[in-house]
């Protein structure tokens, strides 16, 4: 039936008996690299697919267009995505020109008798050719020598991508076609009909991603073998943050604002209060851990995502921390209190035993005391070291203790109540603060 079927089509073709190519090189019909498709012996009499049309003379030119069935995944981890494409080749070859305005569509197995593109797709990890329930190419001849070369391809490709911004970043892939080993002087690469050519892109519905915008280019590769035609399709996919913010941002800013419901417990309120600090930071670093582990071959990258869940890892873990500095400096003050009132007891008590007598002979004894001190002046915690006749060293060291008392005193909490009541207004005001900062420069810069 297949010889029959090419039978039929030769009858209808009226062709002449000889034929001959004009080519730069007319091969030989006697050498066995001579073939002729089956049932169009006079359409392709001198005809040698080794050898591409226009041989030795002008470039042939390619003209490409692609229909994108679907993207069926986008691996942030690889930097890759996966495609299916039907990829669609035009030219002409004069040797294949016959009367008539009718086109055939020839057996995709009768591709191996004819010249055809040496078409690659240039930074491709993996790719195939369907073959159910046959190969998935077609061949159409028309009569003016165009040949329609259609194939149905599924290739991963790799995409570079900048995950700065992660999830809410925007990332440019490109699929390329180049030619292996024809350059620019032997082919051109064009395509059919510059951003109408792609179709099927503007459709798809992919599950993170949203095509923003597509375009096509024309390029050259330069190789150290010469330089080569090359298309290209360039796209951008919009990641969707919605899912996102449910998933990972809602989650973070309620366990955040949960840390601060401590600041409304009482000091005393020990193990409520170090619960809750305890349990929202360990909830917090199972988030932290659970939203890395999806992109574990990405950690390198320091992403948006994992900016936010370090801000809101550091107000949980200061919350806990102020609770730890309010409680200490409470038990302190009270430690301070306790020895002081003993010795107030008893001096009163010593008071009421001391009569005029011994009053007027401490005070006699301590006027006649000589003192080489010029001025003195004792407080809690200074002492003025300018006058007293004393070394240098050692008035080096009073300095110094002045200035440590100081400092301390500082730093010292005298209300330890105040510190839970500064932190419920500036935890959530810094928290506010640092998201503006936050989602304007990730969404607008």
């Amino acid at each position: 039936m297949f010889c029959r079927y090419f039978c039929f089509l030769s009858l209808c073709l009226f062709l002449p008996t000889q034929r001959r190519c004009s080519l730069g090189h007319v091969p030989d019909l006697r050498s066995g690299d001579t073939t002729s498709l089956p049932g169009f012996e006079n359409l392709t009499m001198g005809y040698n697919k080794y050898l591409r049309p226009y041989f030795g003379g002008e470039p042939v030119q390619i003209a490409m267009s692609l229909d994108i069935a679907s993207i069926s995944s986008i691996s942030e981890s690889d930097m890759d995505y996966t495609a299916t494409i039907y990829l669609r080749q035009r030219w002409t070859d004069p040797c294949l020109v016959f009367h008539g305005n009718k086109s055939f569509t020839l057996d995709a197995r009768l591709v191996e008798l004819l010249w055809v593109p040496d078409t690659y797709i240039v930074e491709s990890k993996r790719s195939f050719l369907h073959d159910v329930t046959v190969g998935n190419r077609l061949i159409r001849l028309f009569s003016n020598g165009t040949i329609l070369y259609a194939l149905r391809i599924t290739t991963t490709v790799a995409c570079n991508m900048d995950l700065s911004k992660y999830p809410m970043d925007t990332q440019t892939c490109r699929l390329q076609l180049e030619s292996w080993g024809y350059d620019e002087n032997d082919v051109i690469f064009t395509w059919l009909r510059g951003n109408d050519s792609v179709h099927g892109i503007e459709k798809l519905r992919l599950s993170q991603y949203t095509v923003e915008r597509y375009y096509t280019l024309v390029s050259k590769s330069q190789q150290e073998t010469g330089s080569y035609p090359r298309l290209i399709l360039q796209f951008e996919l919009r990641r969707n943050v919605l899912y996102f913010i449910l998933e990972t941002y809602v989650p973070s800013t309620l366990l955040v604002m949960l840390s601060w419901v401590s600041f409304w417990i009482t000091l005393d309120s020990v193990p409520a209060r170090t619960c809750i600090g305890v349990t929202t930071v360990l909830s917090m670093t199972t988030l932290m851990i659970g939203s890395r582990s999806s992109l574990s071959k990405t950690n390198c990258f320091i992403k948006a995502i994992d900016v936010y869940l370090g801000i809101c890892f550091s107000f949980i873990f200061g919350a806990l921390v102020e609770y730890a500095v309010a409680h200490y400096s409470s038990s302190q003050k009270c430690a301070a209190k306790a020895p002081q009132e003993g010795p107030a007891n008893e001096l009163t008590k010593e008071m009421e035993e001391v009569n005029i007598t011994n009053i007027l002979n401490s005070s006699i004894t301590s006027y006649k005391r000589k003192i080489s001190f010029t001025s003195i002046e004792i407080s809690s915690d200074n002492v003025n070291c300018s006058g007293l006749t004393m070394k240098t060293h050692e008035k080096i060291k009073c300095v110094l203790r002045n200035k440590m008392h100081r400092i301390i005193g500082y730093f010292t909490i005298q209300n330890p109540s105040n510190v839970d009541h500064y932190s419920k207004l500036l935890f959530p005001l810094f928290f506010m603060l640092v998201n503006v900062f936050y989602w304007a420069y990730y969404l607008y810069f």
